[in-house]
């Protein structure tokens, strides 16, 4: 078993904090990107929206939530020992679970897989965060 991230907020003004904390460097990543694609003034103004910076945000803080990769019975021991509410993802007859509880939530999400950790992670983590953050964040 092993955990990714460093990401897990205990509580909802946590999770606000985190999430604000990323405000700047969201809006440097977005205009990074659009310097290297060379927009102009015109297609920036179009283009690039409050929304824009948003996603980016959203994107960063879900890229640092902490997730745990581990076996079928490590997640199902963790489940019983914390008690959270978890919602789950995937096929019940493979042998891996990525899972991410989320204490400000007071709730869980979870993805089985059989050969793609990575690939369950980043799918986990854009889960997490519109299944248990998004509603606290945007407060």
């Amino acid at each position: 078993m092993e955990t990714e991230g460093t990401l897990r907020p205990e509580t909802n003004a946590d999770a606000r904090a985190e999430y604000e904390a990323l405000e700047s460097t969201a809006s440097e990543v977005v205009r990074a990107v659009i310097k290297a694609m060379s927009f102009d003034g015109d297609e920036y103004d179009e283009r690039v929206t409050d929304d824009v910076f948003e996603t980016a945000q959203d994107a960063l803080f879900a890229s640092e939530l902490a997730v745990t990769v581990g076996t079928r019975e490590e997640f199902e021991q963790w489940r019983e020992e914390t008690g959270y509410d978890v919602t789950e993802v995937g096929s019940e007859n493979v042998d891996n679970v990525v899972w991410h509880g989320a204490p400000a939530a007071d709730g869980a999400v979870a993805a089985t897989f059989q050969d793609e950790p990575e690939a369950a992670v980043q799918t986990l983590r854009r889960q997490a965060f519109g299944q248990l953050y998004r509603e606290i964040v945007k407060q």
